[in-house]
């Protein structure tokens, strides 16, 4: 049996490849922005009712029992990562207009439907500002 031959990728391939990574890249970044800044059900928290939490639970902790104390540090970990969500801002626009540039080609590579962008939350706007239309 002969071994399999190298071909070196030729680069029109090359090229081929980075732009699919850098659309991928853009799709990714945009989608996974729209999920983190999703609205929550229930009460939105602000980061004053973060703050009075750790308070109340900067308080109690030492008057506790050990396993109640671990269930209190475990929230007051949880609401520092979530203060520090709230404090972070993503410039979504700059993030939309990379997706508008690229979206409608990855779209058609990769064989994915307007309805699939809508199911994950992408506005109808910015599909058709991205030119992806029904199918």
């Amino acid at each position: 049996m002969t071994p399999p031959q190298n071909t070196p990728m030729s680069d029109e391939h090359k090229a081929a490849l980075a732009v699919g990574r850098a659309q991928g890249k853009a799709v990714r970044a945009y989608l996974e922005a729209l999920e983190q800044h999703r609205p929550k059900r229930g009460r939105k928290r602000t980061p004053e009712s973060i703050g009075k939490r750790l308070d109340k639970i900067a308080d109690e902790i030492d008057d506790v029992d050990p396993l109640k104390r671990l269930q209190l540090i475990q929230e007051r970990i949880d609401l520092g990562v979530e203060l520090e969500k709230l404090q972070t801002t993503v410039d979504i626009t700059a993030l939309e207009e990379e997706f508008v540039q690229v979206a409608a080609d990855y779209a058609s590579r990769k064989g994915i439907s307007q309805q699939a962008f809508k199911e994950l939350g992408v506005p109808a706007p910015v599909l058709k500002r991205a030119g992806i239309r029904k199918s």
